[in-house]
């Protein structure tokens, strides 16, 4: 992974905000089944990092970044803390998002640890994901994750056709 930086963020500066739309543009405009529709467009990635800086702010999540030797950000994963009264221990990985130009250089397994270090330091002992990328189930199989299982027509891709989702979980103790 040389060349890149992991960071966890406390706030959202304006020059993060404007790399974390550019990267999730990229990965939807790329492909990616993550909850985004053609067109991608900066109003719908400015809306959505909005709101997870709004929940970071709540203590909700941790977000951490990937960035170049630039200090360009190329890369993110959050770690979302469980809602339910019952489920103190448990955290979604969400949205890890490498942008194109800089995948299989070991990132996305730099960003998946990053989300995983502060699950654990929250206390989390438990967590899930879910996924519509081959590419991506190499790398949680990579890093201990285990497959629950498939669910087809999960979701739509962004061109709009129907995909399965995969789902792992992983205990941190």
């Amino acid at each position: 992974m040389s060349g890149f930086t992991v960071r966890r963020l406390d706030t959202l500066t304006s020059r993060e905000f404007g790399g974390l739309c550019e990267v999730l543009i990229d990965c939807v405009e790329g492909g990616a089944s993550v909850s985004f529709m053609y067109p991608m467009t900066l109003a719908k990635a400015a809306d959505f990092w909005r709101e997870v800086a709004a929940s970071m702010n709540r203590g909700e999540r941790a977000l951490v970044v990937a960035e170049d030797q630039q200090g360009a950000i190329v890369g993110t994963a959050q770690a979302v803390w469980a809602v339910a009264e019952n489920q103190p221990h448990r955290a979604d990985v969400a949205k890890m998002l490498i942008h194109r130009r800089a995948r299989r250089r070991g990132l996305g397994a730099a960003v998946l640890k990053a989300a995983e270090d502060a699950a654990r330091e929250a206390g989390r002992t438990l967590l899930v994901l879910d996924t519509a990328s081959d590419d991506a189930e190499r790398l949680y199989v990579r890093s201990g994750w285990q497959r629950v299982g498939t669910i087809p027509e999960f979701a739509l891709m962004p061109d709009g056709a129907p995909c399965a989702t995969v789902v792992y979980y992983k205990r941190l103790d």
